[in-house]
């Protein structure tokens, strides 16, 4: 069989793409990335320099020897920091009264319940009680028909209506002055949802100043975060 003669233009061989655009736009990337990140660094050395194992020792101490319940409030939230907790917002059954979630797993709330309960209030059972009573007085979440005592005190919207209910409420505003120890807040978040916090003071030398102890995902931290989300709620509650 004789062969096939090919006709027409000459098969191409494909070229290789030069790789050269590529790398230079990841470098361009890394130059711009060190320009805007290298000034945080040394913030953020700073910060946990300021907020190391032996600052919050120093900080329980000086709060615990007041012994003012706020102040011990307070101290139980900074001992939360010490705790790893990995971040979980999943509905569980757990006891009543006094019914807890693994002490590795919470969010935000969790770390308000557990603070409490260090000074010996239990809000999983304030909260079910007032709820219990006055259940229409309370936001009708997920469509719930009644009080649930495994859920009821893990949600914002429930504890900032508890802190309104039986708490003073005091002041939203953006003076660091108006904030005290021991004081919770409820922040907005830009996604539509509600953060809160507890109100501690700053280490060391910035122990006049307002920080708070919170969980937004990273377990329970100290951070000088009062005013970086919108405040909705500021209240006091529990007993001198």
């Amino acid at each position: 069989m004789k062969p096939i003669e090919y006709i027409g233009a000459a098969p191409m061989k494909r070229q290789r793409r030069s790789s050269l655009g590529g790398w230079l736009l990841i470098a361009f990337a890394v130059i711009i990335g060190g320009i805007f990140v290298r000034p945080l660094i040394p913030y953020l050395q700073a910060q946990q320099n300021l907020t190391s194992d032996a600052s919050v020792r120093e900080a329980i101490q000086d709060l615990q020897s007041t012994g003012d319940f706020h102040s011990l409030l307070a101290a139980s939230a900074l001992e939360r920091t010490q705790n790893e907790v990995n971040f979980d917002e999943t509905y569980f059954e757990i006891d009543f009264p006094n019914g807890d979630i693994r002490a590795d797993r919470g969010k935000a709330e969790d770390l308000i319940v557990r603070s409490y309960r260090t000074v010996g209030i239990d809000l999983q059972v304030d909260v079910h009680a007032d709820i219990k009573a006055n259940f229409y007085s309370y936001p009708q979440l997920f469509q719930a028909k009644g009080p649930d005592t495994n859920i009821d005190h893990r949600r914002v919207k429930n504890l900032q209506r508890f802190f309104f209910r039986k708490g003073e409420t005091l002041a939203k505003t953006q003076d660091s002055e108006d904030y005290a120890i021991g004081d919770l807040v409820i922040w907005n978040l830009l996604d539509g949802g509600k953060h809160i916090g507890i109100v501690v003071p700053g280490p060391g030398a910035k122990k006049s100043e307002p920080w708070v102890v919170h969980n937004i995902g990273n377990g329970p931290v100290w951070e000088d975060k009062l005013f970086d989300y919108p405040i909705d709620g500021h209240y006091r509650y529990g007993h001198e």
